[in-house]
């Protein structure tokens, strides 16, 4: 197998996966900034023209890194990221759209269209990104009260809901677009998270 990526929050999400599930894939690099992953060549193997993209050994194509996350868990040992019985995977599926929904993706809401990353091809509206930037240390209180009665966000299992909330916040610490709050279940937590060694290694 071979992961198309490029340095990026996603690509760290699929790698904390292959980490914590074992894996070890081969890694093609793909040149974002200079607009490969748009070439005609790249788009047969993802029509969206994102990375990552996870190419099987019969050909087949996996986008987006939680359909890609999810695939792994699947044949990877270990415990699972995307819950084992039908009330963890539900619960999981839960707090994952939430991280990604109301905190992750509103940072990356934020960096793209204040900092104009990829104004060379796509419209960046700065007071889109202000909103942005404004909304997601919001929704962080959710969370925080959520950590506040369980060890991790979908309860005492790790799974990919800490995954993409943990990167998010690692992301928008490192483009510092979002002023993010001290809450102490978060901290707590997040520390947790850095002790791992898929998160550290990732």
């Amino acid at each position: 197998m071979k992961l198309y990526e490029a340095p990026s929050p996603n690509a760290r999400r699929v790698h904390i996966a292959m980490a914590e599930k074992g894996i070890e894939l081969d890694r093609v690099a793909v040149d974002i900034r200079g607009g490969e992953n748009l070439s005609d060549e790249f788009l047969a193997k993802n029509p969206g023209g994102r990375v990552p993209v996870l190419e099987l050994d019969d050909g087949t194509y996996i986008g987006e890194s939680v359909s890609i996350s999810r695939y792994l868990d699947a044949i990877g040992e270990g415990p699972m990221l995307f819950g084992d019985t039908p009330l963890a995977q539900a619960q999981i599926d839960m707090w994952q759209r939430r991280a990604e929904l109301n905190f992750f993706l509103e940072v990356a809401g934020a960096f793209r269209n204040i900092t104009g990353f990829f104004k060379d091809r796509e419209t960046c509206v700065e007071a889109w990104g202000v909103v942005c930037a404004d909304r997601a240390p919001k929704a962080l209180s959710m969370f925080d009260a959520q950590l506040e009665h369980s060890e991790f966000l979908a309860g005492d299992q790790f799974s990919v809901a800490d995954i993409t909330l943990g990167v998010g916040l690692d992301f928008a610490r490192s483009v510092k677009v979002v002023e993010l709050p001290e809450l102490p279940n978060i901290k707590r937590w997040h520390m947790q998270l850095n002790a791992r060694a898929s998160f550290s290694a990732s």
